[in-house]
């Protein structure tokens, strides 16, 4: 952007960026991937450049950021120190109080209490024990270092979400006046300088999955093994889905005359309703499923509610078991050699859609994935779902079912 902020463009900016208010005190617009906007002013106090922030919008405006930073610099004029002065009127609060506050003021956003946990649990196990009995306002750029350095390259995954919920939880510190600089757990411009990208030190570990020449045996074996689990995971394997989507379906979602199944947004990862396409087969599957009185839940366990975490995995645990025992074929990855488990199925999926030809829009729709970039995916408002119910139906017959 070239010139001065507007309060329009503050309102309406989306790209992630810093953005330079051109009437100079060093005033800047920080927007973060996610959409969230902060405000930053690089500021010379005492002969040393520092970042202070100044407040997200709205509740800071672009009329209330100018003037804030325009009184630092008199005050930094003047050899005052506006940072440490901000500071000495602020409420002490520790991180691990503020991890505390946060999750409760953001409780209703999260996906699940299962989601919430564990968004609760890699901050107490990495985070706390190191800063938390730090003040928020203390924290720096060596603070962060000392809980992500250990476990950067041998827990990369885990490290990067610990970074991002350190960062959520500091900068809604900021916002709510318990820290002034800026924020020490972003990524760009900051940590990225001391620490290599997640990209060249992850070791990504993939599911699983059935050989995709193996998969029709597989489907044989599993038509063959007793209990609503085994069924589960035969209507998993006819429809992609994840685990935890076809544990936690209720006849409500479900259209058997339209032969579709709707999942709501906040049952599915990206948080978003996805539409699933149900062949003949799963169909026929559910068809045959008995109905527990008093619950709407359709895979149920032995006594009421939702099938477990592990009872689907336990399947195929106890498949490969017997295998072993009668000396029969074994459903191993063909690159890893590890036990096949429910979620590789997805990319045996994938697979054969790759193998035979099928668009590739299609199968990651299938699979609920995004597609394409931002753009692409506002122009591309279907989701294919009638083109989709031939590929479902073709991997059925693929499969045997």
């Amino acid at each position: 952007m070239n010139g001065k902020l507007t309060a329009t463009f503050v309102k309406n900016i989306k790209q992630p960026g810093s953005y330079s208010d051109k009437l100079g005190h060093g005033l800047r617009l920080r927007v973060k991937p996610d959409g969230r906007k902060n405000w930053i002013q690089r500021i010379t106090i005492n002969g040393k450049l520092r970042e202070a922030g100044l407040g997200s919008p709205p509740v800071v405006t672009l009329a209330m950021a100018r003037e804030q930073a325009i009184a630092n610099k008199r005050m930094a004029y003047v050899g005052k120190d506006p940072i440490e002065e901000r500071r000495q009127r602020i409420e002490a609060l520790t991180f691990g109080q503020a991890v505390e506050r946060y999750i409760a003021h953001k409780l209703a956003e999260f996906r699940s209490e299962k989601h919430r946990k564990q968004w609760r649990s890699t901050l107490d196990r990495y985070a706390v024990p190191v800063i938390g009995e730090k003040s928020v306002e203390d924290l720096g750029l060596q603070d962060m270092l000392d809980v992500l350095t250990p476990i950067w390259s041998t827990k990369t995954e885990t490290a990067s979400r610990l970074r991002q919920r350190m960062e959520a939880v500091l900068s809604w510190a900021a916002v709510s006046g318990y820290r002034i600089e800026a924020n020490p757990a972003r990524w760009k411009g900051n940590l990225s300088e001391v620490l290599p990208k997640p990209s060249k030190v992850a070791k990504k570990k993939h599911h699983p999955a059935v050989a995709l020449a193996d998969a029709p045996a597989f489907w044989a074996r599993l038509r063959k093994m007793d209990g609503m689990s085994a069924r589960a995971l035969e209507f998993l394997c006819l429809t992609a889905a994840r685990s935890g989507e076809v544990r936690g379906m209720t006849w409500a979602e479900l259209d058997l005359d339209k032969r579709l199944w709707i999942i709501p947004a906040e049952r599915m990862k990206a948080a978003r309703e996805h539409r699933v396409t149900l062949s003949d087969a799963a169909i026929d599957v559910l068809r045959a499923l008995p109905r527990l009185e008093g619950s709407d839940v359709a895979f149920f366990a032995p006594r009421g509610g939702a099938l477990s975490d592990m009872s689907i995995s336990a399947v195929m645990r106890r498949m490969d078991e017997s295998a072993q025992k009668s000396n029969a074929k074994r459903f191993l990855d063909p690159q890893s050699g590890d036990t096949a488990v429910p979620h590789g199925l997805r990319s045996t999926f994938r697979d054969w859609a790759a193998e035979n030809g099928h668009d590739h829009v299609l199968a990651e729709l299938a699979l609920a994935h995004h597609v394409g970039s931002t753009v692409e995916r506002a122009y591309r408002r279907s989701d294919m779902v009638e083109r989709r119910r031939e590929l479902m139906a073709q991997w059925a017959e693929f499969l045997g079912a």
